[in-house]
């Protein structure tokens, strides 16, 4: 497998190479399109200076004046027809047309330079051939001679150019190593996020990364650390989920069992078969109750329900609630009063009516001898707000705090009937509707619900 940090070498290597073959090309076009015209009339000049001078002057020693140009920086080619001389640094290409020193001969000058063929990835400047020079007659001692000159490149790079080339070799090098150490640098802490996701698909959610940077790769590294935290929670409740759905499974189970085992001696008398009968319809009914919410739970979070909002009375869905649960108020000995304004709201009516079976039934349920249950519906032009008011047990703000949690249940010893999913539904169904539900309660002094509903 490729790894990102082998990606970023080879890609910075085939930006150095491509840099430096586009730097190449772009130099070469620049020399032949501008520079070789320059350079060739530059050197026609010099050419011709120094015919003027062998002409005017005459020097003694034309071969010692010659060797001494060629000492100097200059390729030097002078030749009759038929016999030649070279003065200066050697050429790699002494090839030469032999018709081209018979025009120079003739007085035409010879544009070597800038007649020198074009080709991509060779720069005439450089080409250290005869063919690139200058040519020029001059006479000598009542004798036609040909001139042909070119400046000798390597005599051009001085000590200053090698220091210079230098420097540019070693920022390079040093340049490339520093990117390649930042690059490591930048990969290693994506490296080690690779390493943990991988650790957290075989579930071990107690890998963190130790990773400090002011960063994009900080703030990843955090948001990852937040993120295991919370996948860390999630399989808490997961595990605390099923040990509790299974505890409630097991308990009513477990009594059924032990009740049909009891219904099997034949000496029990009618009085007890029917109490035993009561107690396993019981069961069945708590456990079809819990088997109901835990589907409705687990279809309200992952949302494979979609809210079927259409306008209705929901105060008469709220009466109708009183109505259903009339019975049990009158076995608890709890008075209900409510005050309920006409309300329309556009909402899920199914899915509310949860919430208020949950809320009341939870009033009734954890209040006291003689209590009191007050209903009251308040509107605005944006939401309605459903309060339940008790004079129950109450809560204290430890038990407030988890109240809406699944499985929990403010009596703890469960003496109470109940599966502790019904306020973690309501909390659910509010939420689906762009609510809240907030509760107050004074432990001895009751409880009060806020259930807030915008208008869809």
């Amino acid at each position: 497998m490729k790894t990102l940090y082998s990606r970023f070498v080879v890609t910075t290597m085939l930006v150095m190479i491509g840099s430096l073959c586009i730097g190449f090309l772009a130099t070469n076009t620049y020399y032949h399109q501008v520079v070789k015209e320059k350079n060739d009339a530059k050197n026609v000049k010099i050419a011709q200076d120094i015919a003027k001078y062998i002409e005017s002057s005459k020097p003694n020693d034309l071969d010692n004046y010659l060797t001494t140009l060629g000492e100097i920086g200059y390729q030097i080619y002078v030749t009759t027809d038929g016999e030649g001389h070279f003065f200066g640094g050697e050429y790699r290409d002494k090839t030469l047309p032999s018709n081209t020193v018979k025009r120079v001969l003739k007085g035409e000058i010879y544009h070597g330079m800038r007649d020198f063929p074009k080709e991509t990835f060779v720069t005439g400047f450089f080409a250290n051939e005869l063919i690139n020079t200058i040519g020029v007659s001059f006479t000598y001692e009542n004798k036609q001679y040909a001139l042909f000159i070119r400046p000798d490149i390597r005599l051009l790079f001085s000590e200053v150019h090698t220091i210079l080339g230098g420097l540019m070799l070693t920022m390079t090098v040093i340049s490339l190593l520093a990117m390649l150490l930042f690059a490591k640098a930048l990969i290693r802490p994506i490296t080690q996020l690779t390493e943990a996701t991988h650790q957290l698909a075989h579930e071990k959610f107690d890998t963190l990364l130790d990773i400090d940077r002011a960063d994009e790769i900080g703030q990843l590294a955090v948001s990852f650390n937040v993120m295991t935290e919370k996948l860390q929670e999630n399989d808490r409740i997961r595990k605390e989920f099923i040990s509790n759905v299974s505890h409630d499974f097991q308990s009513p189970l477990l009594n059924i069992q032990g009740y049909v085992d009891l219904l099997k001696n034949p000496l029990l008398t009618d009085k007890e078969r029917q109490e035993y009968t009561t107690i396993i319809e019981l069961e069945t009914k708590r456990m079809s109750t819990l088997t109901k919410q835990l589907l409705l739970l687990t279809s309200l979070d992952q949302s494979t329900r979609l809210l079927k909002c259409e306008p209705y009375r929901l105060d008469e869905q709220l009466k109708e609630t009183v109505r259903k649960y009339r019975w049990q108020l009158e076995d608890a000995n709890v008075q209900l009063s409510y005050q309920l304004e006409p309300v329309t709201y556009d909402g899920d009516a199914g899915l509310l009516q949860n919430v208020w079976d949950n809320l009341l039934t939870n009033a009734i349920k954890y209040n006291v001898e003689g209590g009191e249950i007050h209903i009251h519906i308040q509107q605005s032009s944006t939401s309605v707000e459903v309060l339940i008011e008790d004079s129950g047990i109450g809560m204290t703000a430890e038990q407030l705090q988890k109240v809406f949690d699944r499985f929990y249940r403010v009596d703890a010893s469960r003496t109470k009937q109940g599966t502790g999913l019904g306020l973690a539904i309501v909390k659910q169904i509010a939420e689906l509707h762009g609510g809240t539900v907030h509760m107050d309660s004074v432990i001895n002094s009751g409880t009060k619900v806020r259930v807030h509903l915008p208008k869809l």
